[in-house]
């Protein structure tokens, strides 16, 4: 909860881009966490039946699999954010959110050029 909220936090207040992009990938990691420790028993065996094992104590192998599916794609979509951001700086010339906004009311870019 504490490192969804610091996210959040980051994403709310800085007005650099990457950091705002830093701060989604704290709270993405924040729920990855959470939902690995749903799946957590304590004194938990790996998920392979062998000999007497009791199903009762073998760990879910479900949310693992899920988590390390979403991390895949969460550093995809980082890579194409971050992309999206060097084009970004190209056209305009800086990375701050508000002088972003002021510059597309303007309509003019300062980098010019094409990308």
């Amino acid at each position: 909860m504490i490192l969804f909220c610091l996210g959040l936090h980051t994403v709310i207040v800085r007005r650099n881009i990457i950091k705002k992009l830093i701060g989604l990938n704290i709270m993405e990691t924040s729920v990855f966490f959470f939902y690995i420790s749903l799946g957590y028993l304590k004194e938990g065996i790996a998920p392979i039946r062998v000999g007497g094992a009791e199903p009762a104590r073998m760990v879910n192998p479900i949310p693992q699999a899920l988590i390390l599916t979403g991390i895949v794609v969460a550093v995809s979509v980082t890579a194409l954010a971050l992309s999206m951001v060097i084009l970004l700086y190209r056209q305009y010339g800086t990375l701050d959110v508000d002088r972003l906004m002021r510059e597309e009311e303007k309509g003019e870019a300062v980098g010019g050029g094409e990308v």
